[in-house]
């Protein structure tokens, strides 16, 4: 019995001793992330179970996306091999439930994706699961087609592994990976004036701010004010979760009401306010 499979008769409670017990002595390298799998798998499925409804006399519905947080050392360790072992079993969790839930009812979500995502608040080993009714069908996650009741999980095409993640054919439909695109770290608010402009997520662990030119290229754009240099300050988000901002414009810029120096690398809270000329910005953490 393969070590997916036992996941899920864990998942469904059809055994109760832990699936990882059985793994060889010799393989022990890898029970730490095969172990991390079943429970991502675990909080996947009791999600799910926990979100799902039947209205009198209507279909099952389930929410069509899961977000599953890591923390930025997890996300960096699932990568490669590791990283599309991950969607491979979330895949066989999600299409096992979903096949199942069509046995008994009409299921309305015809399609599910799983996508990984970084909190920089969370500690290694440590993740959530969130799910998401309103699924963005233009992003790139490992999308899965739920099964009609009647087709056997045992001569189901298996789950094919490329270089963008998993892709398996179920029926008629093809579930297809794209690449996996760069997850928003944080959002930043743009205030001016008093009345905010825009939201703008944030991508990288470090950002330029400023007004921006044809020789200067910025991250964060803010134009429309002369006091705003074109390249402003920076925002940095360390491995720990915290935020760092550096002043580099020749005029005045305040980080909770405190004006600070030029060059001086401050830490900013979500909560705090960062004044740049007539502009105010504020963190947002997802």
């Amino acid at each position: 019995m393969s070590i997916i499979d036992s996941i899920r008769r864990w998942i469904d409670g059809e055994v109760s001793d832990d699936p990882m017990a059985e793994v060889d002595a010799g393989a022990r390298p890898r029970r730490i992330w095969e172990d991390f799998l079943v429970r991502v798998a675990r909080e996947v499925e009791s999600v799910m179970q926990r979100e799902m409804f039947t209205p009198p006399g209507g279909p099952t519905y389930i929410p069509p996306e899961y977000v599953v947080y890591l923390s930025n050392d997890d996300d960096k360790e699932w990568q490669g091999e590791k990283r599309r072992g991950l969607e491979q079993g979330l895949y066989y969790v999600l299409s096992e439930r979903a096949r199942e839930l069509s046995g008994q009812t009409q299921l309305a979500t015809k399609q599910f994706a799983v996508e990984l995502r970084v909190d920089g608040t969370l500690e290694k080993g440590q993740f959530r699961v969130q799910p998401v009714w309103e699924s963005n069908e233009q992003g790139g996650h490992t999308m899965v087609t739920a099964r009609p009741a009647e087709i056997d999980a045992a001569t189901a095409p298996a789950p094919e592994e490329t270089s963008g993640g998993v892709t398996g054919e179920l029926e008629s439909d093809i579930t297809r990976v794209a690449a996996r695109p760069a997850a928003a770290l944080y959002n930043v608010e743009i205030w001016r004036n008093g009345q905010r402009q825009t939201v703008e997520p944030v991508t990288k662990q470090e950002i330029s701010i400023g007004r921006g030119s044809k020789s200067v290229s910025v991250d964060l754009v803010i134009k429309g004010d002369p006091e705003v240099s074109r390249s402003h300050a920076t925002l940095e988000l360390d491995n720990t979760g915290r935020y760092w901002f550096t002043p580099q414009g020749r005029n005045p810029t305040f980080v909770g009401g405190r004006e600070v120096p030029r060059e001086e690398r401050v830490e900013v809270l979500p909560d705090q306010k960062i004044d740049i000329a007539s502009f105010t910005l504020r963190i947002q953490p997802k």
